[in-house]
């Protein structure tokens, strides 16, 4: 059931209609009502798709920020209700990827495994998470329907990471007031360069707009502004070849019968114990030491003795991409290592493309044109960006990881999750692991810290088994961190 119930357009920049122009509304509303079942429960919810207004520091609009807001109608006491924020990555990607196919409560037309289907569109989603919080799904500008609609604004005040941070959080302080949710258990969840986005946010909404969160969810992360280069850059990519071998059944017959899970237990350990040393080594390591790394480094990812030896242990993605199927006639996928594509050579030390991207964007992009337009009434001549024009980005003074740690040691409220997926390549599961283990070196936050590793890529949620796994981790997480009335946050006893 859809039901439009208002339109408003508070403020057009001249336009006389959403058609006229190719100019987004700066602050407007349309609201339709809607019907899901999730877990047994029939309930009605309310959309609001929306533009919201980025002001500068005397009040002109530079911006508009586009959004979806989703309700639940029989929800009244709104200081119990969750509140999650939700953002995806790029920099310059709309919130289509986790909308439309993870938290929200429509998907988009996919199989089981995530791969693209005809007719294109949507279904109801069974698995959302709109039974136990509200969701707000935020386009940052340039992405989705959000533009710059000052002509002379400063790019720069919204192209970097920490230019992208501040904005935010004052278009948040906006948001969070104007839908009376200042009293409701909020949290940051962001996918990719969004981990990066709401790690920064988390201290920033606490230090600059005294806003405090229960929880941050951090998707397929970013290395979040934690150094890594040189060997251990090199060594941390291990557990994951291993893993995206396994996969594609490539692995001897020994380690191929292994559960992963086991066996990548067991690769994570010698990465740290002893393959990391010997890279670190270089030169300074005997013909024998190195002889027999080599050879269970080949072992571990599928790739011939020649091919680690040739370079040095130091295995680019690229490469791994190009030559664990290259003797089939394919490459596999970035951000999802389980996808195929084809090249026009198989020589080469890189893809010729992303299969796993290309596939997701001839399934998501048909879907949130038709949903807006036809589901939440959201009718505009605006094209939705699902990747946007935001280069050049200013990635200087990316302290994002150290300043979550901060946020969560300044609010003993404050809990994180991480989300992974095993054959993901581009924010592999160990480099997840590896942040928080440089983000809380002491462990004293470790009680507040969780980690969830899922069997597929970097979009976990495309498979229907992550699916249902993953936003059932997101339920409980929310339902442990919303702390009972009148519990105090603090430390000791």
């Amino acid at each position: 059931m859809k039901q439009t119930i208002i339109f408003s357009i508070l403020l057009f920049l001249g336009a006389t209609n959403a058609y006229a122009q190719r100019i987004p509304p700066v602050d407007s509303a349309i609201i339709t009502k809607h019907q899901i079942t999730v877990k047994g429960q029939r309930f009605t919810y309310t959309a609001k798709a929306g533009t919201q207004p980025v002001w500068d520091a005397a009040g002109k609009v530079l911006a508009t920020v586009q959004y979806s807001y989703y309700t639940r109608d029989d929800v009244r006491d709104l200081a119990h209700r969750p509140l999650l924020i939700s953002f995806n990555g790029g920099p310059g990607s709309a919130s289509v990827w986790m909308e439309l196919a993870y938290t929200g409560p429509r998907l988009l037309n996919i199989d089981e495994e995530g791969y693209p289907v005809q007719p294109y569109g949507i279904k109801e989603n069974p698995y959302s998470i709109l039974d136990v919080a509200d969701i707000v799904y935020v386009n940052p500008i340039n992405t989705g329907y959000s533009r710059v609609v000052d002509e002379k604004a400063d790019r720069g005040l919204f192209f970097g990471t920490n230019a992208d941070i501040r904005y935010l959080a004052e278009w948040l302080n906006t948001f969070v007031t104007r839908h009376n949710r200042w009293t409701s258990p909020k949290y940051l969840i962001g996918e990719s360069y969004g981990t990066t986005r709401v790690s920064g946010l988390a201290l920033e909404l606490q230090n600059a707009q005294w806003m405090y969160l229960n929880g941050v969810m951090l998707v397929s992360p970013t290395d979040l502004g934690i150094k890594r280069d040189g060997a251990m850059d090199a060594a941390l990519r291990l557990p994951y070849f291993t893993a995206a071998a396994w996969y594609h059944k490539k692995l001897d017959a020994q380690l191929q019968q292994r559960d992963l899970e086991s066996l990548l237990a067991e690769v994570e350990q010698y990465t740290l114990n002893v393959f990391l040393p010997a890279i670190a080594r270089g030169s300074s390591i005997s013909t024998t030491e190195r002889e027999k790394v080599v050879q269970q480094v080949a072992s571990y990812t599928a790739l011939a003795k020649e091919v680690v030896s040739q370079n040095n242990l130091d295995i680019s993605t690229a490469l791994f991409w190009k030559e664990l199927m290259r003797k089939e006639g394919y490459t596999i996928g970035r951000l999802d290592s389980r996808y195929l594509g084809i090249d026009l050579r198989d020589a080469g030390e890189r893809p010729d493309y992303n299969a796993e991207l290309t596939s997701w964007l001839h399934a998501f992009t048909p879907a949130v044109n038709y949903y807006f337009w036809n589901e939440l009434n959201y009718k505009t001549d605006v094209k939705y960006n699902v990747f946007g024009p935001v280069h050049p980005w200013d990635r200087s003074n990316d302290n994002t990881g150290l300043n979550l740690r901060q946020a969560m040691a300044a609010n003993p409220y404050l809990h994180l999750m991480v989300q992974s997926g095993y054959f993901d390549g581009a924010t592999d599961y160990f480099n997840a692991k590896y942040n928080m283990w440089q983000m809380d070196p002491s462990g004293r936050l470790s009680s507040r810290m969780s980690f969830k590793a899922y069997k597929s890529g970097h979009m976990m949620y495309l498979r229907k088994d992550d699916l249902i796994q993953a936003t059932e981790d997101i339920r409980q997480f929310i339902q442990k961190t919303t702390v009972p009335d009148n519990q105090p946050a603090k430390y000791g006893k």
